[in-house]
């Protein structure tokens, strides 16, 4: 099931009776039925978290994968159903708690009930851990688990990177609990520090790379300090700066059309402030209507091409921070590979709490195996897969006898098997005896 993830994505019931029976490969597999892969799921939805630890640490051990930087993120997968999940489901010992549920959806249909996937992932893009959370958890509820989850695997020093959905006082102090050691973004408008001092702090910045100057920010006295990481994109800087000159000439546009309006207060002045693209800049004026607010403009401009990264890892230099926040994008790649570019983790076509649980499992699985033969071979995985499926097995009947033959193996493909660890195949795979016809009645 997670071979036919990376090569065909569809249903179990698919897998059974379309994708089982021209696998070559696998002939053994040829009679499995469909009942036979849902028992095969329910066995993965009770011993996921054994399973998955013991394939990540062989793989860990195989390609010498660094796990002393871990990555960590969410993402959302909805269904198409009317009504969220009620009940528990109790199976082989195990506690399923009501998964598809409303929440902030970040596919943008919170009216779907939906399941959270939460990924835990290396600096190569390899899923260490994964885990399915009920659709209305929000990021900054899971830190505690995860931290006491891969604790529990014993990984050795981990630095803890995640994006500015999981800061919160709670996960600092968690994070932070038996010398943790974390990297997180900060949501710059959210945090008085940032504006108070960080951002009007004097000091150099110092360059990094041709995209990325970062300066360091001490906050506070004792214990109560904090380690604050301002980075500059000064290419992103000019991209918001033209941005925002664009918005004010659509809204100065606007405000000069409401001008015109003999109205009081006309609904398109309630419209222009709620607006996303254009209340930011404005306020009101002694008669209710908009009018633009150049301290609001004058404060927007004080963040373009900046964010803010906080660390509590004093070993780690300004520069290694930044640098350990930018590679986050891993597992955002990690994210779009199994929703939009292959592994298709939706539509999921089950009912019953734990195979949901066990189907996300199987395209994380499918993920590890994607991951492990891009490192080992150096290429992407689109190139893998088109280079394998140039190998066939062909069937065909000559003197009473039907042959299994494989197509030729030469070049590039026969350097992608030795790379893989992955025998070549004999030429001929299988003779056998044609069959009697019945006899005449």
């Amino acid at each position: 099931m997670a071979a036919q993830r990376l090569d065909d994505p569809g249903s179990k019931l698919g897998c059974a009776t379309r994708w089982l029976p021209d696998i070559a490969w696998l002939p053994e597999a040829g009679k499995l039925a469909v009942d036979q892969l849902y028992r095969a799921l329910d066995f993965l939805a009770v011993w996921s978290d054994e399973i998955e630890r013991d394939v990540f640490l062989r793989s860990a051990d195989l390609l010498r994968l660094d796990v002393d930087l871990i990555f960590y993120d969410t993402t959302t997968a909805y269904f198409e159903i009317d009504e969220p999940d009620e009940h528990c489901e109790q199976w082989g010992g195990k506690l399923f708690s009501p998964l598809r549920q409303r929440g902030h959806s970040k596919e943008g249909r919170d009216a779907n009930p939906q399941v959270v996937i939460a990924m835990a992932v290396t600096r190569d893009g390899m899923p260490v851990r994964s885990w399915v959370l009920p659709g209305n958890t929000a990021d900054v509820a899971t830190v505690a688990r995860i931290k006491q989850d891969l604790h529990a695997w014993q990984l050795g020093r981990c630095l803890f990177v995640g994006d500015a959905g999981m800061y919160s006082a709670d996960n600092l102090a968690e994070l932070s609990r038996g010398l943790g050691r974390y990297v997180l973004a900060v949501p710059m408008r959210r945090v008085k520090d940032v504006e108070a001092e960080v951002l009007t702090r004097p000091g150099r910045y110092r360059k990094v790379a041709d995209n990325l100057e970062v300066k360091e920010v001490w906050v506070g006295d004792g214990e109560r300090r904090k380690r604050y990481v301002l980075c500059f994109n000064p290419a992103e800087a000019e991209r918001q700066r033209q941005h925002r000159i664009e918005v004010l000439t659509e809204l100065a546009a606007e405000l000069n059309l409401l001008d015109e309006r003999d109205e009081d207060h006309p609904k398109a002045a309630c419209a222009l402030m709620a607006s996303r693209r254009w209340g930011r800049y404005l306020s009101p004026d002694w008669r209710g209507r908009p009018k633009l607010d150049a301290a609001k403009v004058k404060a927007a401009e004080k963040f373009d091409g900046k964010w803010v990264v906080i660390s509590n890892d004093d070993t780690l230099t300004a520069e290694d921070v930044a640098l350990a926040y930018k590679g986050g994008m891993i597992i955002e790649s990690c994210f779009r590979r199994m929703k939009q570019t292959g592994l298709e983790v939706r539509p999921m076509f089950h009912w019953a709490l734990r195979r949901i649980e066990a189907h996300v499992k199987l395209c994380v699985l499918a993920l590890q195996v994607q991951r492990t033969a891009e490192i080992r071979t150096g290429l992407p995985w689109a190139r893998i897969a088109h280079l394998l499926g140039t190998l066939k097995a062909v069937r065909y009947v000559a003197e009473s006898r039907t042959i299994v033959q494989r197509t030729k193996i030469a070049g590039e493909l026969t350097d992608l098997l030795k790379k893989l660890g992955i025998p070549i195949p004999k030429q001929l795979l299988a003779v056998t005896e044609a069959a009697d016809p019945p006899a005449a009645t």
